[in-house]
């Protein structure tokens, strides 16, 4: 898009919302809404009634939003996402913040009535249960206290080890047609087809790795670096875990509001799932290392399978959220969750988020910010007006270790499994006990069906205690 079109495609966007919204507001919807008496709802099923739960809770949450705000806000975000960009390159804040402050104004206000519709304690309740129904920031803050102890402890035994892995192999030039056989390899041993004559994805190339459709056609993409590798590897295998939920989800619930996600934190549990819990397993490579050093021809020959599964496994704090290692994601999370708590209740305003931001980067990680761009504008999701939505990304990575306890109980073997390049049994057992609810509970509930516990970090501490204790010999 040309420089001189940002204003117009905001115009477009705000218009095209506002259209939305009429939709979804019609009022013909709460009429019918309301025909439906407790006599009548007393004779549905579970799933008439979580889908009469659902269209109820969106009719009277975007109804409770006045169309000029829900317009206003769409406007700002196409300008803010704008000037973040000009911003970021230009390591620039005060060139962003005039923006931002608008956008936090517009989102506040919108909490404020979803608030009371809603009837959260707090504004930021409001905001997450976007993205994680009914999971507050009080549930959140208890359980991410415990994580943050639990991931500095770890992370100083891990940084301070005397056993260190070689990465340096890690940089070694991999051309890029070279990892686009590999992306494709990885994508037949999870079972995501792109090739067959049934098959529902493709993987392209985009600067920012994401995954988008829904059901018959779930499309990933990754981004290749010749000097990086395992960018693209572990794109691959994230975005592949998210295709996979999409994709599996019950196809006679298409287009009805049930046929969807729990939530993004379950989401984001079944693309670290797949990611880390068994991309970044031994039992993973011990069956692609083969296939990884015959693509690569001569490039591997010298790295032995256990010095490969060391490194890609390293431990080091990095300022970058997208580049952290597996242990130290989760305080990355923290930082942006604590961030947001605090902008919420008005305890920090928009001008102070850059010194807030490189203090906790200072207790937590022990790093020194260098400029805004590597710091508060790293991400865009604060620049389209987000907020709420960081936490699913530590919630997911908590999920993927109650689930790895309650997966461990029926497939014991599933290593022995996946040593074998078999990834029919993990995912059918996926698709049986997760991808087959749909939307049918909110995440806390879900989760105690799935796991028979309420949300708890510890399993995944253990998990992460008992992998890193064992790669470092600590």
């Amino acid at each position: 898009m040309p420089p001189k079109g940002v204003k117009l495609r905001s115009e477009q966007l705000a218009e095209l919302t506002g259209i939305v919204h009429r939709l979804v507001t019609d009022p013909d919807i709460g009429q019918r809404l309301d025909r439906i008496d407790q006599s009548t709802t007393q004779s549905l099923n579970q799933v008439q009634k979580r889908n009469l739960y659902l269209l109820r809770k969106s009719f009277e949450e975007n109804s409770s939003l006045p169309r000029e705000l829900v317009v206003e806000t769409e406007r700002q975000r196409a300008i803010t996402i704008n000037i973040w960009k000009k911003a970021k390159a230009t390591k620039n804040y005060r060139l962003f913040r005039p923006e931002l402050e608008k956008l936090v104004t517009l989102t506040k206000q919108a909490a404020e009535i979803l608030k009371d519709v809603k009837q959260t304690s707090t504004l930021y309740d409001a905001l997450i249960d976007i993205y994680e129904p009914n999971v507050t920031a009080s549930m959140i803050t208890q359980i991410f206290d415990q994580m943050r102890n639990g991931l500095i402890a770890l992370i100083e035994k891990c940084v301070t080890a005397k056993k260190q892995p070689d990465i340096t192999f890690l940089s070694r030039q991999v051309p890029i047609p070279t990892q686009i056989l590999i992306a494709n390899a990885l994508a037949e041993t999870i079972q995501y087809d792109i090739k067959s004559e049934e098959a529902g994805g493709r993987i392209d190339e985009t600067e920012h790795p994401f995954t988008t459709g829904y059901y018959d056609d779930v499309r990933i993409t990754t981004h290749y670096y010749p000097n990086d590798f395992t960018s693209s590897i572990f794109s691959v295998l994230h975005e592949g875990g998210h295709a996979l939920y999409e994709q599996n989800l019950p196809a006679e619930w298409m287009y009805q509001p049930i046929g969807s996600s729990c939530s993004l934190g379950f989401h984001e549990s079944q693309s670290r799932l797949v990611e880390n819990i068994i991309g970044r397993s031994k039992a993973f490579w011990d069956y692609f290392y083969p296939t990884l050093r015959q693509l690569t021809k001569q490039t591997f020959s010298d790295i032995s399978l256990d010095q490969f599964v060391f490194a890609i496994n390293h431990v080091k704090p990095s300022k970058i959220r997208v580049a952290a290692d597996e242990v130290t994601y989760g305080l990355h999370i923290i930082i942006r969750f604590e961030i947001e708590r605090e902008l919420m209740q008005d305890r920090i305003t928009v001008s102070e988020l850059p010194i807030v931001w490189n203090q906790k980067y200072r207790d937590y990680l022990d790093l020194d910010i260098e400029n805004d761009s590597e710091g508060v504008m790293q991400d865009t999701h604060w620049a389209g007006g987000n907020i709420g939505y960081f936490p699913t990304y530590a919630l997911g990575n908590i999920y993927s270790g109650q689930i790895l306890i309650a997966m461990e109980s029926e497939l014991p073997q599933w290593r022995s499994q996946i040593q074998q390049g078999k990834n029919n049994q993990v995912k059918d057992w996926l698709i049986n006990q997760i991808f087959s609810h749909g939307n049918l509970y909110d995440p806390t509930e879900f989760m105690k069906i799935v796991t028979g516990q309420a949300i708890t970090v510890t399993p995944y501490l253990k998990y992460l205690n008992d992998k890193y204790s064992q790669l470092y010999e600590l």
